[in-house]
């Protein structure tokens, strides 16, 4: 068990279960520049739902902080801040960079930087190191050390969390990936793979994510062809999943901070040494266009109808980018959402679990309370959150009204389409 000082940078739905585990035996420092969020965590509150009350109690030696100055006092530093994708689709390095350079001013001989952030193959050493070096004074691998071990954690699961998950870690030496192994293999019970260098340690997060990206992609594409030849896909899956090696996936929006996001690190990087990623981009594109592919269904299944489109009421159950969790980031749901708006339909959405106010300020969408009763020309099933097993979508539409089930929530017979 090292003796040194931790401090995690981000305290979001990677760094705060990060901190809470590495905080129950060893002193561990967790800041975030959200004052309001390090509040919330220091009265035992995670709006995240990542961790309990009882959780954040006993990690005895963990401290919340909006400050840096007990963060000086660490020699190891964990970074898990944010790294989304642009308008354009390109890497957003804006939080990783700044956190570089935040660090960079108190870096101290022997001290390590560990990166946990999704990023391309070569960032570490080729973006982060030159800001911590300009800015310390100090020469990387002689002064200071780095590390990166990809986060792999999956917002709202209750089985895989962090310590039942195996970890790949590395280092940029031979002695310092021993010892970032070692560190977190004193709170991972799952174990950990210590990859050869901090390149295949970041190749690896990034292609975990579109490989499931591409085979969701193939499976939306099977949607879209049996649709046009009116077979129901979920029985068509069904069936094939009887085959013992056949790979469970289902169609739906692909959205959130992984899936959606890592495939165009992984592409930027590709198209900078000269190659075009064929399938990356194309498995990419299919998913992206879903929402489009969605609305259009639903309208011409009112139309198919006799409802009338322009100012019809629709309906859409679910917010967040999966199900039983309170994550909204980079939801596809605000795409269909869109969609069905553009077409002339007055759309409320429904999610008892989203932020009302995260909704507000990230998509600029008021959340309904309430869903009403035989209101709805249009009910969509966006995300499969076991809440709504409760509502009875027949009860919310109107007699003529539709129900399409992007999740195959519903039984068949309760609703008219599903992908």
């Amino acid at each position: 068990m090292t003796e040194k000082k931790i401090a995690i940078i981000g305290l979001g739905y990677v760094g705060l279960p990060l901190a809470v585990e590495f905080g129950k035996k060893i002193e561990t420092i967790g800041f975030d520049i959200n004052e309001k969020r390090v509040e919330e965590l220091e009265k035992g509150i995670d709006r995240t739902l990542e961790t309990t009350q009882e959780e954040l109690k006993e990690a005895i030696h963990l401290q919340f902080t909006s400050s840096l100055a007990p963060v000086r006092e660490a020699q190891i530093f964990i970074v898990t801040v944010p790294t989304p994708i642009d308008d354009h689709m390109n890497p957003d390095l804006a939080a990783v960079k700044g956190a570089s350079e935040m660090l960079s001013k108190f870096l101290k001989k022997g001290d390590i930087v560990i990166y946990e952030s999704t990023v391309f193959p070569g960032c570490t050493e080729e973006i982060c190191v030159p800001i911590l070096e300009k800015g310390s004074g100090l020469t990387y691998n002689e002064d200071f050390f780095c590390g990166y071990s990809p986060e792999r954690i999956n917002p709202g699961d209750k089985v895989h969390r962090l310590p039942d998950i195996k970890k790949v870690t590395s280092g940029s030496n031979k002695e310092i990936a021993e010892e970032v192994d070692q560190l977190y293999a004193s709170i991972i019970k799952a174990g950990t793979y210590k990859a050869s260098s901090i390149r295949v340690a970041e190749a690896a997060k990034v292609i975990e994510n579109a490989q499931r990206d591409i085979n969701i992609a193939f499976i939306n594409e099977l949607a879209v062809i049996f649709d046009k030849l009116n077979i129901d896909t979920t029985e068509v899956l069904e069936a094939a999943g009887t085959k013992w090696n056949f790979l469970p996936f289902r169609p739906g929006l692909v959205g959130g901070h992984c899936i959606g996001v890592d495939p165009y690190y992984l592409t930027h990087k590709a198209q900078e040494v000269g190659y075009y990623p064929e399938i990356i981009l194309a498995g990419r594109r299919l998913n992206n266009d879903m929402s489009h592919r969605i609305a259009s269904r639903c309208v011409k299944m009112m139309i198919a109808k006799g409802e009338k489109i322009a100012d019809a009421k629709a309906l859409i159950l679910g917010m967040t980018f999966k199900e039983n969790c309170p994550d909204i980031r980079n939801s596809k749901v605000y795409d269909l959402y869109r969609e069905l708006i553009e077409y002339g339909l007055e759309v409320d959405v429904y999610d008892p679990e989203a932020d009302p106010e995260e909704v507000r300020d990230e998509y600029s969408i008021e959340m309904i309370s309430k869903p009403e009763k035989n209101a709805y020309s249009l009910v969509v099933l966006a995300v499969g959150h076991e809440s709504f097993r409760e509502l009875h979508p027949s009860q919310l539409k109107t007699p003529q009204g539709s129900i399409f089930d992007i999740k195959s929530f519903y039984p068949k017979d309760e609703v008219d389409g599903r992908l």
